[in-house]
């Protein structure tokens, strides 16, 4: 399929509030972070959002990534948390190890 005959997506230029499982105070996170959208956040993955958000506020708890996987991936945070919590922490230290 080749870039021109992909459909856009409606929820690209949305905020990240408009997905399932993140509310006004993690579009708030994310925005202070610089991710504005539901493309941006899609495009960073959750593991380097959450690192982005980190670093503007550092008392960003790991519930917040769990949320952010659950997002983009149309799952409840409870079910991130408990089946791919080890998958994402790996990520994470992977991600950090690579900063």
């Amino acid at each position: 399929m080749s870039p021109r005959s992909r459909k856009p997506d409606p929820e690209a230029k949305q905020s990240p509030s408009v997905l399932p499982g993140l509310g006004p105070k993690s579009e708030q996170a994310l925005r202070a972070a610089g991710i504005a959208t539901v493309g941006q956040l899609r495009s960073l993955g959750s593991v380097r959002a959450y690192l982005k958000v980190k670093e503007h506020w550092p008392g960003a708890s790991l519930n917040l990534l769990w949320a952010l996987e659950g997002a983009i991936a149309g799952l409840p945070w409870q079910v991130v948390a408990k089946e791919h919590r080890l998958s994402l922490l790996l990520a994470l230290e992977a991600a950090k190890g690579d900063a």
